[in-house]
């Protein structure tokens, strides 16, 4: 499970590691936006491929790259099959569930995958960008791209603890794995209760206690952030080559004839 979020890729020495954070923060929200806007399925499809090719290229190891787009593909899955049961159109087979009689259609299948695409897509960017770039240098990029300090305070702090909340939760759930706290469903549904409760109440304490050694060393309402030097000229020459390439293949794969 850590292995699916620690930036120890991000850390590594090669080219795009190298690279200005909020270059690739700009290339990143380009091709994003191009995804979302996109009519086509082809577009999606080209980015996400581009990008598992970029991972496995610099050193990611395959299994991990799939078990990062595990997620995405069980909401793309849920996607695609509400969208196929439930906008209208030319049905080409039908259930019955529960008294209901659904009906699946083309269409709904049809843009239920063109949905799916465009997850999978952009899910596909933000696991590259992540996987170059350090957690610390997105949210001081976050900065210097005026984003709300609070905003980025809270994902700073959510990300720092989010690791610590993860290995309590695990080291809970080995100690009742030990006293046979799964050993049945009704004592599975007892144990994941009282797990969801104790990880909760030690978030809540955790909060506290990090607010409290925050103010003792100076918090007072506004993390400090040195100020980012300004964007090598070879980066701002390489983002006016990139940025309407990306333009022209969005056009190129939008205007082009179905």
């Amino acid at each position: 499970m850590f292995d699916l979020f620690l930036d120890f890729f991000a850390n590594r020495d090669n080219h795009l590691t190298r690279m200005d954070s909020r270059t690739k923060m700009i290339v990143a929200s380009s091709l994003i936006l191009a995804v979302i806007l996109s009519t086509k399925i082809i577009l999606p499809l080209i980015v996400l491929a581009v990008c598992v090719s970029i991972m496995l290229i610099i050193g990611i190891p395959a299994k991990l790259v799939f078990l990062r787009l595990i997620a995405p593909m069980s909401i793309v899955l849920a996607l695609v099959v509400v969208q196929t049961f439930s906008v209208n159109g030319t049905g080409f087979f039908s259930v019955s569930l529960f008294g209901l009689h659904l009906v699946a259609t083309h269409e709904g299948l049809t843009h239920g995958i063109m949905l799916g695409s465009r997850v999978l897509g952009a899910v596909s960017v933000m696991i590259l960008l992540g996987s170059v770039t350090p957690a610390h240098k997105i949210f001081h990029a976050l900065r210097w791209f005026k984003v709300p300090d609070t905003w980025v305070e809270i994902a700073l702090l959510i990300y720092r603890y989010t690791f610590t909340l993860a290995d309590q939760t695990t080291d809970i759930a080995e100690a009742q794995k030990l006293r046979l706290g799964y050993s049945s469903l009704r004592r599975s549904l007892s144990s994941i209760g009282v797990l969801a409760g104790t990880v909760i109440t030690r978030s809540m304490d955790q909060a506290m206690r990090t607010y409290e050694a925050m103010t003792l060393r100076g918090y007072n309402g506004a993390m400090r952030f040195e100020a980012l030097p300004k964007m090598p000229k070879t980066e701002f020459m390489g983002l006016l080559i990139v940025l309407p390439l990306i333009i022209a293949t969005y056009c190129a794969v939008e205007w082009w004839p179905k």
